[in-house]
């Protein structure tokens, strides 16, 4: 591997800046998004919806210099498993935002340091293993902006920077493409739904419960103390597998499991095509397995080996979560139990109206299941090319 020159940001025209301590009270439940370290994702700053917002009304001299623009590349400077997480902003057409304390900006000259360059580097395992330790000294995990700018980087000339972003960046947006061609697609599959089976819903169409059209399972976790368990190639997931996930099906888990540890779970594997339905802190995560799958307690399996498919509960679980959420109960956490589940009331149309509306709803599960293989393939693609980029092992010509 070619070796490549390091220098440190603050030597090659890399500036940051740090957000401004908004107060609680400043909070409104509209106007302009305040970008939390919560905010910053792996790559991404997300946005919420149910987030807190402050004022476009209050915006003065002061807190002018915190607003941010499309593609600013932020770090978390603190949190426990956040600090030196890197996201890039996405911002839509007349869409502002703000950034809070603890969050960090970079601000790149584009003469001596390429913006995007830079974001591609410091989201690379090594850059982001680097970061997390640098801020989680003793005490509270903290990075300065000091630290932050003392950072060495494979530093090329500027124009070989930007062709290697641009490289990057063609795959990452083919990669946003098909991201939001699937929110699209899901979208219109839950408009059918609510079309078909709640606004054109007849009075005839027969009342039944969960438990009288879908088989249900749960799960458990074998012993974390025994490692003979743990390690092997066999799919073992919890809902923390779906709390950053942005598709419709589960096609990996963080880890596996050994036929020794499946031995320890009742439910052995979960086939594919069942619906996973988180069912406790938080109720509602939701996901179809295109993977045989064991699963932990955390989960209610719903296998469709009755009346109904699998897009068709999908979609029902995703139309009535409130229902489904009023359901659990707790006084630790939410959580909604197997039987409570499986009590719930559906309303089932008549057999040939399932048929045709399956007939039309598999084609965008498809869509759906065939972007999210791509994205997969294009995401590993930009991840060997990355450091190979970096090290100047693969050159790039304009």
């Amino acid at each position: 591997m070619i070796k490549n020159e390091q220098r440190k940001l603050i030597d090659i025209g890399c500036q940051f800046s740090s957000g401004y301590a908004f107060k609680s009270s400043d909070y409104t439940d509209s106007g302009i998004p305040l970008i939390k370290i919560g905010n910053i994702q792996n790559r991404i700053v997300k946005i919420e919806l149910e987030g807190d917002y402050f004022s476009e009304l209050k915006i003065d001299k002061t807190i002018e210099p915190f607003l941010l623009s499309n593609n600013d590349v932020l770090i978390a400077m603190t949190g426990q498993g956040s600090v030196g997480r890197i996201g890039k902003l996405k911002l839509g057409e007349n869409q502002r935002a703000l950034m809070n304390q603890r969050v960090g900006k970079f601000i790149c000259d584009e003469i001596s340091i390429n913006k995007d360059y830079l974001y591609y580097i410091l989201t690379t395992d090594l850059y982001q293993d680097y970061l997390f330790n640098t801020g989680s000294g003793s005490g509270q995990p903290n990075l300065s902006p000091e630290l932050i700018l003392q950072t060495e980087i494979p530093w090329f000339e500027y124009k070989t920077q930007k062709n290697i972003a641009s490289v990057l960046s063609s795959l990452d947006d083919k990669i946003d493409l098909l991201h939001r061609q699937n929110k699209t697609l899901e979208a219109l599959a839950e408009t059918l739904f609510r079309q078909w089976f709640i606004e054109e819903a007849h009075d005839d169409w027969e009342e039944l419960t969960l438990d009288e059209v879908i088989t249900v399972k749960g799960g458990t976790t074998p012993s974390t103390k025994e490692s003979s368990y743990w390690g092997g190639n066999i799919y073992w997931t919890s809902p923390r597998d779906l709390s950053n996930h942005n598709s419709v099906f589960l096609f990996d888990t963080d880890r596996k499991i050994t036929e020794k540890g499946l031995s320890k779970i009742g439910s052995g594997l979960i086939p594919v095509g069942s619906v996973l339905l988180s069912s406790r802190a938080p109720i509602g995560y939701l996901a179809i397995t295109d993977i045989p799958v064991a699963i932990n307690q955390g989960y209610i399996a719903i296998i469709c080996d009755k009346i109904i498919s699998n897009n068709f509960i999908y979609l029902w679980c995703k139309t009535h979560m409130e229902d489904i959420k009023n359901a659990g109960n707790g006084s630790t956490f939410e959580e909604i139990s197997k039987s409570n589940f499986k009590a719930l009331s559906i309303t089932i149309p008549p057999e040939n109206k399932l048929k045709e509306f399956d007939k039309l709803i598999k084609s965008i599960f498809d869509k759906i299941r065939t972007n999210k293989r791509q994205t997969e393939s294009l995401e590993k693609l930009r991840d060997i090319l990355l450091p190979k980029l970096m090290s100047g092992e693969v050159r790039v010509k304009h």
